[in-house]
């Protein structure tokens, strides 16, 4: 499995949260997203979603679907401050 992280700023966080969390059957099918999908809020209307894959390359193509850019749109997320990681190195200690 790998994890992505992806950072953005809103216009409003409530709205985002309210939209973002009617997603779940699209997360499904369109990412093949299977595990929950942690969230949360930093300031100035930025928030983080970390999603866990065993398919990168098929997640990445989802974000470039049209129906990603219309949810985003529709949940007031910002998509010129959308920021994607994956996160695949890993620090012990």
């Amino acid at each position: 499995m790998a994890t992505i992280l992806i950072t953005a700023q809103c216009e409003d966080q409530a709205k985002w949260e309210a939209g973002f969390r009617t997603h779940a059957d699209f997360f499904r099918s369109a990412y093949g997203i299977t595990t929950p999908i942690g969230y949360g809020f930093g300031e100035d209307n930025y928030i983080g979603t970390c999603f866990e894959t065993g398919d990168v390359a098929k997640f990445m193509a989802a974000i470039e679907l049209p129906e990603t850019a219309e949810a985003m749109e529709g949940d007031g997320l910002m998509q010129d401050t959308v920021q994607i990681f994956v996160l695949d190195k890993q620090l012990a200690v």
